[in-house]
């Protein structure tokens, strides 16, 4: 099954949902001591592997991190070639002054802010969904 290309559609429907909690990215030499069911997020890197996890979860493994974040999925099913939708969210973000840190996965993508962000960034998210209606 493929995702959506027509970034109008993207936009028209992109629905953004405010998961629950908050999540940090760690850094680690291996992840073999990590469930991999508490993994959001895992890239390998030449310096280790970026982990995203549960803050509650990375405080309980000792492990560091300075961002604490929350995570917003946009619920439409885009495709992996879609072309503009991460510059045009990204874009509104970046106006209102918010960050945010994207992983595109199969289905959906996944945007971090800043915790303190979070709520703003739903708004500014809705209304670009509006805004292309």
């Amino acid at each position: 099954m493929s995702g959506e290309l027509n970034l109008m559609a993207l936009l028209k429907t992109m629905s953004p949902r405010l998961n629950e909690g908050d999540y940090v990215f760690c850094t680690t030499i291996s992840q073999k001591d990590i469930n991999p069911e508490k993994i959001i997020g895992l890239f390998k890197e030449n310096e280790g592997w970026t982990v995203i996890i549960d803050k509650q979860f990375a405080d309980e493994l000792g492990l560091s991190y300075s961002y604490i974040a929350s995570w917003i999925t946009l619920t439409i099913h885009s495709s992996l070639e879609a072309v503009g939708l991460t510059a045009a969210f990204s874009n509104a973000l970046a106006n209102e002054g918010i960050s945010c840190n994207v992983v595109a996965a199969y289905y959906h993508d996944h945007i971090f802010v800043a915790k303190s962000d979070a709520e703003k960034a739903i708004k500014i998210l809705e209304r670009l969904a509006l805004d292309n209606h």
